[in-house]
């Protein structure tokens, strides 16, 4: 069967035709997909799925509901909900099935998914989602495969976003970004935890929109002018400090967290490294290896280089719920 897997994120849109696991065909743009004809399904990466542990076919309630949750997620919901229309009107009769991000992290004990906020607030919704949820279920299971007897799989998905994941036996135990995407890691554009005093402080005291400026106007952009990640260690290794202080401040979050994510598994048996920053960055690789090197990597626990294949994964999914 031919599943159109369509993963529209903050940054990129990624097109692929898989068949039987293997990706036979990439595209550009929608237009381009649809000159090859409809396929068999569509599956859909979406980042917010809410309450949805699991895939599910879209139909026009299931469209409405995924479209109230944009606001938990304003940089990837739309484009993807865009992407959705498109191919529901192009080919009302194939199947399109919506994966979620979120799906994978409705594992993880009450304990790491609750706030401690009132039950009244914790009612409305407010807990810990978790996201790149596509992205962690297959780079775990790729890192399972490749250490076999691995249990406790640390999955750091670097990229333009960029979070961790907790993976024990397969099931994600914890993760860093929370009941959006803007929490954890600091990331190209997204600011990180925050305190959230400090966030109600700028809410009282200042007339800035902030979710412009946590979602948009921070994370290596807000340190030193700059969300690429290749030119922040240029500059920094060339001597500019506004540029050192941001890679300094990046690796202080990434190394804290990666010991949080240590501690919820109770070790480690091999490191994950994906996304565009985890796969391609060789001093991202050196240095989280180093950094980590008190939990045993590089000795005792493998750093592997998984590529992120969101594409094969949601793929996979849609042919698990299509019964294919």
């Amino acid at each position: 069967m031919r599943i159109l897997t369509v993963n529209a994120g903050s940054s990129s849109l990624k097109i692929s035709l898989v068949c039987d696991g293997t990706s036979i065909a990439t595209y550009d743009d929608l237009d381009a997909a649809a000159a090859d004809g409809p396929p068999d399904a569509v599956g859909h990466r979406v980042v917010h799925g809410g309450r949805h542990t699991a895939p599910v076919l879209v139909d026009d309630a299931v469209r409405a509901q995924l479209g109230e949750l944009t606001e938990l997620a304003p940089l990837h919901q739309p484009p993807a909900l865009r992407a959705m229309d498109r191919t529901r009107a192009a080919w009302p009769r194939v199947p399109q099935v919506a994966c979620f991000d979120t799906a994978f992290h409705t594992t993880m004990p009450q304990a790491a998914s609750t706030y401690a906020l009132p039950r009244r607030i914790r009612d409305l919704g407010i807990r810990v989602y978790g996201f790149h949820g596509l992205s962690h279920a297959w780079a775990s299971a790729r890192a399972a495969e490749q250490v076999p007897g691995a249990r406790r799989v640390l999955v750091a998905h670097l990229g333009a976003g960029a979070s961790l994941c907790a993976v024990l036996d397969g099931r994600s135990v914890d993760t860093t970004m929370g009941f959006t995407p803007v929490d954890g890691l600091v990331m190209s554009t997204r600011s990180g935890a925050l305190d959230p005093g400090a966030v109600a402080w700028l809410a009282a005291n200042t007339t800035d929109d902030l979710s412009e400026i946590l979602e948009r106007q921070g994370g290596l952009l807000g340190l030193c002018g700059t969300a690429d990640m290749r030119e922040v260690i240029a500059r920094a290794d060339a001597g500019d400090p506004d540029a050192r202080l941001a890679l300094d401040v990046w690796w202080h979050r990434l190394a804290g967290l990666c010991g949080a994510m240590a501690a919820a598994l109770g070790g480690l048996d091999v490191v994950a490294l994906t996304g565009g920053i985890g796969e391609h960055n060789a001093a991202v690789h050196a240095g989280l290896t180093e950094r980590l090197a008190w939990l045993g990597t590089g000795a005792t626990v493998p750093v592997l280089v998984v590529p992120a294949r969101e594409d094969l994964q949601i793929a996979a999914e849609a042919v698990q719920l299509l019964g294919w």
